[in-house]
């Protein structure tokens, strides 16, 4: 329970967005250890209807995701394209779904 709660916050505060732009991670994505919906747009991200400011930072295929502000802020998560459908952090997989 710990654990899902953890992931949750974390995932709730990756959603936050502010500048550049996302590349291969833009649209949205569902993440399979919870059921919660992420849109990467350049920019920002959306999560439950929260909208944060992040910068995103792309190096080959995987994709740096610095928030700018809220909890998260000054916080990064990078998200390894595996195909054009799922990205992976060591928290969880997105699959796209749009």
């Amino acid at each position: 329970m710990k654990l899902k709660f953890t992931a949750a916050l974390l995932l709730t505060l990756l959603v936050a967005g502010c500048g550049g732009s996302p590349g291969q991670l833009e649209g949205t994505w569902r993440a399979d250890a919870m059921p919660m919906t992420i849109t990467f747009r350049p920019g920002e991200t959306e999560t439950m209807g929260v909208i944060e400011r992040v910068d995103y930072a792309t190096k080959g295929n995987v994709v740096k995701v610095t928030y700018k502000d809220g909890l998260m802020k000054g916080s990064s998560i990078n998200f390894v394209i595996q195909d054009p459908n799922t990205a992976t952090n060591p928290m969880y997989t997105l699959r796209r779904i749009r």
